[in-house]
């Protein structure tokens, strides 16, 4: 954390009852700092009715705050959320296409909704995600952790570039064991709790149990796309992605997902990873997010997901608002509504986003 960043600023830290954003707040304690401290209420509609760890978090954050002397107050950005990301994440799926609703959880309400009610009196909104930031002149770029697992500039690439100036990310020079080390080390309430799995607001709701409550089922076909044997069926093609290979439940496998006939409600599966039906090494990216300079160079690394792992390749930009990546390597599970984080070759400075067309 840059200590000339922070000196003299009024700054709001986003606490989640998590470990990370727990110790977030213990990192600004050791400078002498006392931020206000924010806990954002997104959680599903019918409480009552869900699996919803939010109460623990809300207890959680309210322990850390106290410990800290500093007081803590709850933002309700629940009707934001379903308003914005829930209506996202149904049109993508319904569509057929992979979205990422953390991804917009972080532009729309972290740092959108929340800076509209609250972060707008505030020069730096703090988080406890796994990322770094560096200037350089009066440019600010998102940079990676040194944690390559716990890495989050995937989720943050898609914020806008005052979004960016105004985030500060306390812990993220650390490995994800050295905050597990202070948390027990000052007898955090929530030292040994585990990290949250899965969509940010879900608690421990299951995603696809999420889904059918709001798009239902839709059984269709599910067939072998090599031979056209019907393998059996499937209860809605938002169910499953591409690359999928988990939760099939079809006799004969492995059986991988790898295309999506969304006319006709198919599934086509195949068997292992052929090369032929499951991996792609060129594909296209539209209406890409530039982070900090409207510009890329041409060797690049990138992700299409969220892995420890950076990929090379080269992009084109075809004129025409869309870019075509040519990977090194062929690529398996390439997935249309996926997000294309590209970064430079030492997978150090993130450039931004794009949405995934094939």
């Amino acid at each position: 954390m840059n200590t000339q960043e922070i000196d003299n600023k009024k700054i709001a830290l986003l606490l989640s009852g998590g470990v990370d954003s727990s110790v977030a707040l213990y990192e600004f304690a050791q400078l002498g700092l006392h931020p206000d401290c924010f806990y954002i209420k997104i959680g599903p509609e019918e409480e009552e009715e869900w699996d919803c760890s939010s109460e623990e978090d809300l207890e959680m954050a309210t322990a850390v705050a106290h410990r800290y002397g500093c007081k803590l107050n709850v933002v309700d950005c629940h009707r934001e959320y379903w308003d914005k990301v829930t209506r996202y994440t149904m049109d993508k799926v319904k569509a057929g296409l992979t979205p990422n609703p953390d991804v917009m959880c972080n532009r729309l309400i972290k740092f959108g909704a929340f800076h509209d009610k609250c972060g707008h009196d505030y020069d730096l909104i703090a988080t406890g995600h796994y990322a770094q930031t560096e200037w350089e002149g009066n440019n600010k770029w998102l940079t990676t952790s040194p944690d390559p697992v716990k890495d989050q500039t995937d989720f943050l690439a898609q914020i806008y570039d005052w979004q960016l100036k105004k985030a500060i990310f306390p812990i993220g020079h650390y490995m994800k064991d050295e905050v597990r080390m202070i948390a027990e080390r000052e007898h955090l309430v929530n030292a040994k709790r585990k990290d949250s799995q899965g969509i940010c607001f879900l608690g421990k709701v299951n995603y696809n149990d999420y889904i059918r409550r709001y798009l239902g089922e839709q059984p269709g076909d599910v067939v072998e796309l090599e031979t056209g044997k019907l393998i059996g069926k499937h209860r809605g093609l938002w169910f499953h992605t591409i690359g999928q290979r988990k939760g099939l439940g079809f006799g004969g496998g492995p059986w991988f997902v790898v295309r999506k006939d969304i006319n006709n409600n198919i599934l086509y599966v195949a068997h292992g990873y052929d090369p032929q039906t499951a991996y792609r090494q060129e594909f296209r990216i539209a209406g890409f997010h530039y982070l900090t300079i409207s510009e890329l160079p041409e060797k690049i690394c990138f992700k299409i997901r969220h892995t420890p792992e950076y990929l090379k390749g080269q992009l084109k930009d075809n004129g025409d608002g869309t870019m075509t990546l040519l990977a090194e390597q062929p690529i398996h599970g390439v997935a249309p509504g996926q997000f294309c984080v590209v970064y430079d070759e030492r997978h150090h400075r993130c450039y931004g986003s794009g949405e995934i067309t094939l």
